[in-house]
C-alpha cells in the first residue's frame, strides 16, 4: 500500500494541466468569436466570454468537490445517477425550453442546462457498473442486450428531444463493450453499417441488393456449410438488405429537415452554399485563410464579422484555424490526442474493474465528440451540432464533461486503496 498522502497528492496532475489547458483555449476562442469592442471586460456577462468565465470558475468549484467525496460513492450510486438523469430526460420533454429545434433545456434565470450532457456520465457509471459486475463474458447474450439497453435507452430518449446528435455519441459507448470481451463481429458491425448506409443513398436499391446477394454467396462457398453458419448468413443478408431499404425511410422520416439537407449536400447529392452547406463553407474558407501561423488573435476576418454561425459552439474550431492557423490547430489537436492516451493509460492501471471500464467509457465519449466536431468544421461529417469538450462555449458542456473527467481522475487516486 502506498504512503498514506492527502488527495492533491494522488492525483493525476498530467490530465489536470491538459483540462486545464483546453479550458484556457476554449475561454480564449470564445473571447475571439464574439469580441466586441465595446465590451471588452473578460467579466463582461453581457457577452459570452463573461459567462463562460462563470462557467469555468464554476467548473472548478465541482471538480474539487468531486476530488474530496469518497471515491466508492459513484460505484455505489451509479444506478440511482443513471435513472435521476434519465427522469431528467423525460421530464424536460414536457417542460423544457426549445432551443435550436430540441427541446432539451430547463431554463434556469438566465441560464440553461442540458440534461443530455449530464446523462452521457450517468450512462457511462451505469454501464461500468454493470459490467464489473459480471462473472461471465458480455459476448452472452442477456449480458449484450442489458448493457445495451443501458446505452440505448437514453439515447432514445434524447432523440424524442429532437437532439440526433446527442443522441448518436451514446453509441461510442460500443468501445467500452469492446474492452469488456466482446467479439470483433459486433463491433465491426458498427463501422460496417454506417458506410452501407452512406451506400445506399447513391446506389441504386436493385445493385446494392445483387452486390449483398453475391457477397452472401460467396460467405457461403468459403463457410462449412453447416446449418448454424447457413443460418447466420442468411440472417445477416436479411437484415442487410432491410437496412438498406430502411435508409429512405429514417432519412426522409426521422431526421429533421435541415439535418436531411445536410447529409444531401455532405454527399454531393446538392450544392447549397446559401442554406445546408452555408456553415461548412464559410468554416472552410476560415481554416484555410489562416494558413500555417494564423492570423493573431482578434484578427479574423471571417470571426470578426461573423461569417460563420455557432462559431462559439460547434464551429470554435474554425475561429483556432483562423487566427491560430495549422500551427495551433495542431497543438490543440495534440493535446487532445495526450489527453485520449493519457486516460486509456490510466484505464489500464486500474486495480478496480468499474474504473477501468469507466475510464474507456470517458475517453469515448470525449474522443467522440473530437472527432465529429473537427470533422465537422472540415466538411467530413455532417453537422450534428456537438460542441468541442472544454473548448466550446456552454455551461451544461462544460459542467458535464469536467463532472465526467474528475469522476475518473478521483478513482484512479484511490487505485493505491485497493488489494
Amino acid at each position: 500500500m502506498r504512503e498514506d498522502k492527502g488527495i492533491f497528492y494522488r492525483i493525476d496532475w498530467v490530465v489536470v494541466g491538459l483540462y486545464l489547458a483546453l479550458v484556457f483555449i476554449g475561454w480564449l476562442n470564445i473571447y475571439a468569436a464574439v469580441y466586441n469592442e465595446t465590451h471588452n471586460h473578460i467579466v463582461d456577462l453581457t457577452q459570452k466570454y463573461g459567462k463562460q468565465m462563470i462557467f469555468i470558475i464554476a467548473a472548478i468549484l465541482l471538480a474539487m468537490g468531486i476530488l474530496i467525496i469518497d471515491p466508492k460513492f459513484f460505484s455505489q450510486f451509479a444506478w440511482f445517477i443513471y435513472g435521476f438523469f434519465l427522469f431528467m430526460l423525460v421530464i424536460v420533454i414536457f417542460s423544457g425550453r426549445e432551443v435550436a429545434g430540441s427541446k432539451g433545456w430547463f431554463a434556469i434565470g438566465g441560464f440553461g442546462i442540458q440534461p443530455a450532457e449530464f446523462a452521457k456520465m450517468a450512462t457511462v457509471l451505469a454501464l461500468a457498473k454493470y459490467l464489473s459486475t459480471l462473472d461471465v463474458s458480455i459476448a452472452k447474450f442477456r449480458s449484450l442486450v442489458i448493457a445495451s439497453a443501458i446505452i440505448l435507452v437514453p439515447a432514445v430518449v434524447v432523440l424524442l428531444q429532437h437532439d440526433t446528435g446527442s443522441a448518436i455519441v451514446f453509441l461510442a459507448l460500443v468501445i467500452v463493450l469492446y474492452r469488456a470481451g466482446l467479439t470483433g463481429f459486433i463491433p465491426l458491425a458498427f463501422i460496417v453499417l454506417p458506410v452501407l448506409g452512406v451506400v445506399a443513398l447513391l446506389v441504386p436499391k436493385l445493385i446494392l441488393v445483387a452486390v449483398l446477394l453475391m457477397t452472401a454467396g460467396g460467405a457461403y462457398f468459403f463457410s462449412n456449410r453447416k446449418l448454424r453458419s447457413i443460418m447466420l448468413i442468411s440472417a445477416i443478408f436479411l437484415g442487410s438488405v432491410g437496412f438498406v431499404f430502411s435508409v429512405d425511410y429514417a432519412v426522409n422520416n426521422i431526421l429533421e429537415p435541415h439535418q436531411r439537407n445536410r447529409i444531401h449536400v455532405l454527399l454531393g447529392q446538392d450544392v447549397d452554399l446559401r442554406g445546408a452547406g452555408y456553415n461548412v463553407n464559410q468554416s472552410l474558407i476560415a481554416i484555410g485563410s489562416g494558413r500555417f501561423f494564423g492570423k493573431g488573435f482578434l484578427q479574423g476576418t471571417q470571426t470578426k464579422y461573423n461569417f460563420v454561425p455557432e462559431q462559439s459552439t460547434d464551429f470554435i474550431f474554425c475561429t483556432v484555424g483562423e487566427e491560430w492557423g495549422f500551427m495551433g490547430s495542431a497543438l490543440l489537436v495534440v493535446i487532445y490526442m495526450s489527453l485520449f492516451v493519457r486516460i486509456i493509460l490510466m484505464a489500464e492501471r486500474q486495480r478496480s474493474r468499474f474504473s477501468r471500464f469507466y475510464g474507456y467509457g470517458l475517453a469515448s465519449i470525449l474522443f467522440f465528440h473530437f472527432a465529429i466536431n473537427i470533422g465537422m468544421t472540415l466538411g467530413l461529417v455532417p453537422v450534428i451540432g456537438i460542441p468541442l469538450p472544454y473548448v466550446s462555449y456552454g455551461g451544461s458542456s462544460l459542467w458535464a464533461f469536467t463532472v465526467l473527467l474528475f469522476i475518473f481522475i478521483r478513482q484512479d487516486s484511490y487505485r493505491y486503496d485497493l488489494v
